[in-house]
């Protein structure tokens, strides 16, 4: 799989383009203020956008939608539990002294179906929390076709790659302090929902480096912290 990664001030947000290097198929994830740089990657690669895929819709995850939507044409996916933030997009970024511009319509809502561009499929897994509508989206090859490919950053096509937004950092988790955010929910999002996607998947967070389930299930001190409670809750 061809993997590119951006970022840029003010939020220094990660955007990625994930593509099928057979077919130069492709999907975008959380444009942002970084989409121009996105689009750069996906001219470089020669590559063809798919789908649009949104982890939640916080402002910093979804300013360039409507930048990249115009450039390529392809849906756009977000979970309904999110629609009221993106629906207020330009008063999100008014909080923060932005200028964002009214975002297009979101094309589809995530249901069960798997999604797919070109040798690759993308698995959604509802992971509330940090917002009522974050997803992770997980990424794997979906046949024997798949091969490693030669981008920028070529990934074995067997490898997990999950996609997380900010509801699982290198060393951290997201906030619960914004509106629909909810500490317990989000533990139970990582615990039970990602972490049983198996130690060896790769972890693309929304913000920072990435970094692996299972360093995270062992070393990360929010979900050491979290653990040690419960189980003093059981004893």
């Amino acid at each position: 799989m061809i993997l590119d990664v951006r970022a840029v001030g003010p939020f220094y947000k990660n955007g990625f383009v994930a593509a099928c290097e057979r077919t130069r198929e492709a999907v975008v994830i959380d444009p942002g203020d970084e989409a121009a740089a996105l689009l750069d990657a996906v001219r470089g690669h020669e590559l063809r956008v798919r789908h649009i895929l949104l982890t939640h819709a916080h402002v910093d995850h979804i300013t360039g939608v409507g930048i990249v939507k115009d450039a390529c044409g392809a849906p756009v996916y977000l979970h309904a539990d999110d629609l009221p933030f993106y629906e207020h997009a330009v008063e999100q970024g008014q909080m923060f002294g932005l200028a964002v511009r009214k975002l297009p319509p979101v094309d589809v809502f995530y249901a069960k179906a798997l999604i797919a561009f070109g040798d690759y499929e993308v698995r959604v897994h509802h992971t509330p929390g940090h917002c009522p509508g974050g997803v992770c989206l997980e990424i794997q090859g979906s046949g024997p076709r798949a091969q490693q490919g030669s981008g920028l950053r070529a990934q074995g096509s067997r490898e997990k790659h999950l996609f997380v937004g900010d509801t699982l950092f290198a060393g951290s988790i997201g906030r619960t302090d914004l509106p629909g955010g909810d500490y317990e929910v989000l533990m139970r999002s990582i615990t039970g929902v990602l972490f049983p996607l198996g130690d060896e998947a790769i972890v693309h967070p929304g913000h920072g480096p990435d970094t692996t389930l299972g360093r995270e299930r062992t070393t990360n001190p929010f979900v050491l912290e979290y653990f040690a409670l419960k189980s003093t809750k059981t004893d």
